[in-house]
């Protein structure tokens, strides 16, 4: 049985295809996977993509949404140099700041968040979990204080990081929240993803 550092190491058949398809990276396929399953994206969708870098994510939105729609993208490290568009919005810092907070809010509102940010892991499967439920409860707080009446919502957990817990409060602001993990993913990853559908009405 190979072992994951070889695994990792070695292009697997979606690295490839990222590769041919002129993404930066392979993990462009699991928010594709997930919006054939979920009907997520609009054509004319405003989405925030947090934790966006090197930008396979912020790419494919690019490619499937019109002129009339916007990404806005987010991350401490800057996108690669060819992704690019005229309806591309891009913050380098950190998602915790105020300014950067109010910079992403005077964008939206938003038709979608998304974030496939994971934490610089440490091998230690607790550590890098507790770190991975950090990052969601932030995209989380984003969705609910960002996305329109009715949006969607879709973010990386590392598995046992409270994930029911946390799909039970994304209930409190989704009618639908589920776990998904797609096929893109690595075998031997411990890596899924939760999804929030349709925002309730604030009142």
């Amino acid at each position: 049985m190979p072992s994951k550092q070889n695994s990792y190491a070695k292009p697997d058949y979606w690295s490839q295809k990222a590769f041919k398809e002129g993404y930066p990276a392979r993990s462009v396929y699991k928010l594709q996977e997930i919006d054939q399953k979920f009907g997520m994206l609009k054509k004319s969708s405003v989405v925030l993509d947090l934790g966006a870098a090197p930008g396979s994510w912020t790419t494919w939105l690019l490619r499937n949404i019109s002129e009339t729609g916007k990404v806005v993208s987010c991350d401490l490290n800057p996108l690669a140099k060819d992704v690019r568009a005229n309806n591309l919005v891009f913050f380098q810092g950190d998602l915790l700041s105020e300014e950067i907070r109010e910079k992403i809010k005077a964008e939206g509102p938003y038709d979608l968040v998304v974030c496939d940010a994971a934490p610089l892991t440490t091998g230690n499967r607790v550590v890098d979990t507790l770190r991975s439920k950090a990052l969601v409860e932030m995209a989380i707080w984003y969705a609910q204080t960002m996305l329109k009446p009715g949006a969607n919502f879709c973010v990386k957990i590392f598995q046992n990081g409270d994930q029911q817990k946390l799909l039970m409060k994304m209930r409190e602001t989704f009618t639908q929240a589920k776990g998904f993990k797609p096929e893109a993913c690595r075998q031997e990853s411990f890596e899924t993803y939760l999804i929030g559908l349709g925002k309730k009405q604030t009142i």
